[in-house]
């Protein structure tokens, strides 16, 4: 009777932990869309929402670290049940980080006064953000279904995300060569295909973390990566 108990609270424990992990997914993938939009239309007021919802995703970070650890401090889970856990703790992480991204995109709208508006560069970054937040949304549904297939997907599909970065990259030099009174403007905009790029690497991230909690073990396969060559040399990492 008593480990037919443990077993359902501990049940009852991972329950919560994936209802406050689909909180956060919900709150990431609004995130993304509210920040290249707010960046597209110079929506400054929606830019600085994206701000401050952050702090909501930071808390519910923290709140699933804690409970986790609770967890297992309590049920002293293993192998399968452990890695149930493990995962939710590092899907957390991810989204986490996907909320910081576009918090710095949120940030970026007010700094773009001016009149350039570049259209076919803004249907690039929304092109980008279109696949970046379809994977993210893949990838927290087969976490939610432990489907692999799907999260191997999404895992194979970031080259193609590389791609048009790579490809809006070279758009933004030639912007800059044209005219140096865009430069401030793409430079902003450089940063933001960046971070786009790594809301993709996050994704393909919790892709890795199902794999994990499915298989019991990491990939050992190389991720698959587009040339970024180029972009990683011109764009610091900040």
């Amino acid at each position: 009777m008593g480990s037919e108990h443990t077993a359902k609270a501990f049940d009852t424990d991972l329950q919560e932990l994936t209802r406050l992990v689909a909180e956060m997914g919900g709150i990431a993938e609004r995130m993304i869309v509210d920040s290249v939009g707010a960046l597209i239309r110079r929506d400054v007021a929606l830019g600085q929402r994206v701000v401050t919802i952050d702090a909501e995703l930071d808390a519910l970070q923290k709140k699933i670290e804690e409970r986790a650890v609770l967890t297992i401090a309590r049920r002293q889970p293993m192998a399968v049940d452990l890695r149930e856990i493990v995962g939710a703790m590092r899907v957390a992480t991810d989204l986490e980080r996907i909320g910081d991204l576009a918090k710095n995109m949120g940030k970026r709208v007010a700094a773009l006064e001016t009149d350039f508006h570049p259209l076919k560069l803004f249907r690039g970054l929304e092109h980008m953000t279109d696949l970046v937040q379809q994977q993210v949304k893949s990838v927290l549904d087969a976490y939610a279904a432990h489907d692999l297939p799907a999260a191997m997907a999404v895992w194979k599909g970031d080259e193609e995300v590389d791609a048009i970065c790579t490809s809006l990259f070279r758009e933004l030099l030639t912007y800059m060569m044209e005219d140096p009174r865009n430069i401030s403007f793409c430079i902003h905009l450089m940063f933001c295909a960046k971070n786009i790029e790594r809301i993709g690497d996050h994704a393909t991230n919790i892709a890795e973390t199902v794999f994990y909690m499915i298989e019991g073990q990491a990939i050992t396969d190389k991720r698959p990566k587009g040339d970024m060559t180029t972009f990683a040399t011109t764009v610091p990492n900040t």
